[in-house]
């Protein structure tokens, strides 16, 4: 499906949003009027990866920033539900990945 994380399965969700005149009666005012209320949609950041998985293999992902900055990921490998440390595939040579993977095993 379009525009949904594959590990926590955020999505474009829709709410309200509401304009409003007048001075809140905390700050002195009367209160505040409600002017307008249209539809809006909330929309998750998300990115592109290429992961490393247990089985050794590379894959790209499409992920929240969320679930980058949380460092988990929890993904179905060969059938079964994983949860392992995220580790950046490199781009770069066959040597540079060997070298990473040496640093990350898993």
């Amino acid at each position: 499906m379009g525009r949904e994380c594959q590990v926590s399965g955020k999505k474009t969700s829709f709410g309200n949003h509401k304009t409003e005149r007048g001075k809140a009666k905390y700050l002195g005012g009367v209160g505040k009027k409600t002017t307008g209320i249209s539809r809006r949609t909330f929309k998750p950041n998300l990115q592109w990866i290429r992961v490393w998985l247990p089985n050794g293999t590379t894959t790209q992902v499409r992920v929240a920033t969320s679930v980058i900055r949380s460092g988990q990921l929890t993904l179905e490998v060969d059938g079964k539900v994983q949860t392992f440390p995220l580790i950046k595939a490199s781009k770069g040579s066959a040597e540079a990945r060997k070298n990473l993977k040496n640093l990350y095993p898993i």
